[in-house]
């Protein structure tokens, strides 16, 4: 059964920083393709980052510059630290792996307000 389990959500003034993880199981994570999602309320869910099976990277317009994503294959892990964060950041990140399969985190939330 595969298994992701995002971390690191929260409360952060505008200008912050913030560094979620996200954490597999029941899967070779090193074969699959990486992404963080980002949706809001009445939105649908938006790309934010993805990083490939090898490290190629792609993001948003919106956070380049801000945001870096990154894997660790020996840990079945992957990250995405968040700089200068800005209210229109907010919403709930999802950790997605595509490769053997589509698999979504239940989320985490992201909340950047003084």
């Amino acid at each position: 059964q595969v298994q992701l389990v995002e971390s690191g959500g929260g409360l952060v003034q505008p200008g912050g920083s913030l560094r979620l993880s996200c954490t597999a199981s029941g899967i070779i994570f090193s074969t699959n393709v990486m992404a963080w999602y980002r949706q809001v309320p009445g939105k649908q869910r938006e790309l934010v980052a993805a990083i490939g099976r090898v490290g190629s990277v792609n993001y948003a317009d919106s956070v380049k510059g801000r945001f870096t994503i990154s894997r660790d294959n020996t840990k079945n892990a992957g990250y995405l630290q968040m700089n200068s964060l800005k209210p229109e950041d907010t919403g709930v990140y999802f950790c997605n792996l595509v490769g053997s399969g589509n698999y979504w985190g239940q989320g985490t939330q992201v909340t950047v307000s003084s």
